[in-house]
């Protein structure tokens, strides 16, 4: 990577976390941010100061919050670590790769990028996403600017250890996957590399009354902000500012966790 762009990718300030403060009144302990709201908004809503709603989620001023991003409301048992990313070749045996499936891309042509995110309960991890090489500068300042507008991820690879004991792998946020698109032979530009699918759960894919997940009811109100959720003016951009388009914009089918440099 150019010693320029990894500069700007670690250029993250890292503020260590306050001394004791009130946390907001109520129990509550996170906010997700809605279209206009400010970090001064939000700390008067939740009668918190906003020196302390800066350090507790280590945001600088100016005083900007991102659509998305899900604000601590009380001092977190540590500060989060600079965002950090590195990539490094696949195995055959680490994709499920089998030549009998004569997937589009071979093994060579992908690479393992590691990127920094911090999870629903506000936890820092290093995880890993499977993209084509000509791809990984732009999946990791994607995942740079998710981790620096505090937008929380529900689970990436290696889920043993992000998450242990999960076994359901729709939830995980992952790119590259050896299959065609669901009821046709041509095959998904996740089989290329080319496709990324963000928080599967809470951003499903939604075709006439046919939900996947299927658990993914719960969140076919893109009109709420919830956790993991994404939304045009929000997280979305991460993603379309990098080369990426998103299928939530698609008219008679909408993947809200789609993110592909085709449109497809």
């Amino acid at each position: 990577m150019p010693r320029r762009l990894l500069a700007l990718l670690c250029a993250l300030v890292v503020v260590a976390p306050a001394g004791p403060a009130e946390a907001a009144p109520g129990g509550t302990v996170w906010h997700v941010v809605k279209p206009g709201q400010t970090m001064a908004d939000i700390a008067r809503a939740y009668r918190v100061r906003l020196a302390d709603l800066r350090r507790w989620n280590q945001v600088a001023a100016p005083d900007r919050a991102q659509v998305d991003a899900t604000l601590r409301l009380n001092r977190p048992p540590a500060a989060l670590p600079a965002w950090r990313t590195r990539v490094a070749p696949v195995s055959p045996a680490s994709v499920g790769w089998d030549p009998r499936r004569r997937c589009p891309v071979p093994p060579a042509d992908l690479r393992r990028i590691w990127v920094s995110y911090v999870d629903f309960q506000g936890r820092y991890h290093d995880g890993s996403i499977v993209m084509h090489k000509s791809l990984v500068t732009a999946t990791q300042r994607a995942f740079y600017w998710l981790y620096r507008w505090r937008y929380r991820i529900m689970g990436m690879a290696p889920m043993w250890v992000n998450m242990p004991g999960q076994t359901d792998m729709s939830i995980v946020t992952s790119g590259f996957r050896c299959r065609p698109v669901a009821g046709t032979r041509t095959w998904s530009q996740h089989a290329y590399g080319r496709a990324i699918d963000l928080n599967p759960l809470q951003n499903p894919m939604v075709r006439g009354t046919y939900i996947d997940p299927p658990a993914g009811t719960g969140w076919l109100r893109r009109d709420r902000y919830r956790i993991g959720m994404v939304h045009a003016e929000g997280a979305v951009r991460a993603f379309t500012a990098n080369g990426f388009h998103w299928g939530g914009r698609w008219r008679t089918l909408k993947d809200y966790m789609h993110f592909s440099t085709t449109n497809r």
